[in-house]
């Protein structure tokens, strides 16, 4: 299923929605959904630029999103998770800590995932059996040549964490001591999973519940540099719970595998 012609198809659609995002020109129609959290005219630009790219490419496969008023209790395998805009409240203030989030989900698990990074012109993708990558994004909307990512052997002096600037927890923080973490690097969005894709960090960890559509693209990312992304027990993620409105309790993601957990 994932041709390159998909992932190209894609992964072009992504960068066309992060263009979408920097052309809107910053936080406009901010209004605050039922669950408190902001929602913006470029949430809602974006999601719909990638559901009628996906579709186009993907026709008949189910599509999940954020945004969308209603979506499959039982989504279709495979199906496609879109977070049209991961980090809307580091969005809303003028940081560029965002991103678009879409992932392939295949048998429970993201095969492909697709982050753009907007404010820098990145755009990072990781398609299992083939690798991970990362392209810059030009102004026109054209792509550079990828480069390969890979995630790095757990350093011998101390782990390096990336951990949400915005969601930080007394428990998270207990982990990160626990596992000898060193160096904190907050970070907003999925640009956290990014930084263990290239090396720069060693985990992520989530104790928290978030949704699918934040993790899936991240979780086929690290696993295709190289990494993993388990629960915190190291047991394997599951997705398509629509029944459970796409939640996903906790997880860790991890540069080095040896790290995990004996499950």
């Amino acid at each position: 299923m994932l041709d390159r012609t998909l992932v190209q198809g894609l992964t072009k659609a992504v960068a066309a929605a992060a263009l979408a995002i920097l052309k809107i020109g910053g936080a406009r129609d901010i209004r605050t959904k039922a669950d408190l959290t902001p929602v913006t005219a470029a949430d809602e630009r974006s999601q719909a630029l990638l559901l009628e790219a996906a579709s186009k490419l993907m026709p008949g496969v189910d599509m999940v999103a954020e945004e969308m008023a209603s979506r499959p209790v039982e989504p279709g395998d495979p199906f496609v998770l879109i977070d049209p805009l991961d980090g809307t409240k580091e969005y809303v203030v003028g940081s560029g800590e965002y991103t678009v989030n879409l992932a392939v989900v295949q048998a429970g698990r993201p095969v492909a995932g697709f982050i753009a990074v907007p404010a820098a012109g990145l755009l990072y993708r990781g398609i299992a059996g083939l690798g991970a990558e990362r392209l810059h994004i030009r102004a026109d909307g054209g792509l550079g040549d990828p480069e390969s990512l890979r995630t790095r052997a757990a350093p011998r002096d101390g782990l390096a964490g990336t951990v949400s600037r915005s969601h930080l927890d007394p428990a998270t923080v207990a982990l990160l001591d626990r596992l000898g973490v060193k160096t904190r690097l907050p970070c907003g969005s999925a640009l956290k999973f990014c930084r263990i894709a290239e090396g720069a960090a060693d985990l992520y960890p989530r104790l928290a519940t978030t949704c699918e559509w934040d993790v899936a693209a991240g979780h086929a990312l690290v696993e295709a540099a190289g990494g993993a992304v388990t629960s915190p027990r190291g047991t394997p993620l599951r997705y398509g719970d629509g029944a459970g409105d796409f939640r996903i309790p906790a997880f860790i993601a991890w540069g080095d595998r040896s790290l995990v957990p004996s499950a």
